[in-house]
């Protein structure tokens, strides 16, 4: 049985040994196109398949994913989940989060449970308070490069020593993007450094790629945790919960598996 809080521990220890792996996130919203299922976000907008409601995204957060223009985009991001690697790691929703027949779509579509699976909300809900207080100081300790939207602002994290920019639905519109990073390692004999992505659906196509080029740098998909540090909306409940004391369950939560 998989343990929340011992995971996030697994992923310190690896932080804390410079051992390099990658953790990339499939969260709700990647595992609807998975399913093949029509997802928009935009302007307070949730589109998915033939159900509309409205939600707390900015337009850092915009994405659409058009079962009918973009099934090569699709079929990429199914070959990163399938993937098979030493030390690269994918997180998933879990059954408390999407419930029982969509948490079994992902295991069935992965060809079954393994230890490179986790959850994908590992740095949120009842570790978040963790993640800041034993993560983020281990993050410090490297060089970091950031991969994040175009608006974000750097100032507060003084160890990022490189950054890549992104924009709207970056998944589709700067997939190139991902060579570009890689020509910079390249040219640069880029190694031993710490790539934190939060860059949306863009960062599982970002950290496959990257991780099969280069494995001698550690990739890490940290969603929207940073966003206090980075100027990014704060509308995610587990922040408001963690940065404003608002009202909530989110750091209560320790997800299952």
């Amino acid at each position: 049985m998989k343990e929340f809080k011992q995971h996030l521990e697994m992923f310190k220890n690896k932080l804390t040994n410079r051992e390099h792996f990658a953790f990339a996130r499939y969260s709700d919203g990647e595992m609807y196109i998975l399913k093949n299922i029509e997802l928009k976000l935009d302007e307070n907008l949730i589109k998915i398949g033939d159900t509309v409601s409205h939600g707390p995204y900015k337009k850092q957060d915009f994405k659409y994913f058009d079962p009918h223009k973009h099934q090569d985009f699709r079929k990429k991001l199914i070959e990163s989940f399938k993937h098979k690697q030493l030390n690269y790691f994918k997180g998933i929703s879990c059954r408390c989060c999407v419930g029982e027949e969509n948490f079994k779509f992902q295991i069935d579509l992965h060809d079954g449970d393994d230890d490179s699976l986790t959850w994908s909300n590992l740095f949120v809900n009842s570790n978040y308070p963790k993640f800041i207080s034993e993560i983020l100081p281990i993050f410090q300790t490297y060089d970091t490069v950031m991969v994040c939207n175009e608006t974000a602002t750097l100032d507060k994290l003084e160890f990022v020593i490189k950054d890549f920019r992104i924009g709207y639905n970056a998944m589709i519109n700067d997939i190139d993007k991902i060579d570009t990073i890689k020509l910079w390692i390249s040219d640069n004999n880029v190694e031993n450094k710490l790539f934190l992505f939060s860059s949306s659906t863009f960062s599982n196509l970002a950290i496959y790629e990257l991780f099969k080029f280069n494995n001698k740098n550690t990739y890490i998909d940290i969603g929207t945790c940073l966003s206090p540090f980075i100027g990014l909306p704060m509308e995610r409940s587990y922040l408001q919960e963690y940065w404003y004391n608002c009202a909530g369950n989110d750091l209560h939560k320790e997800c299952i598996w």
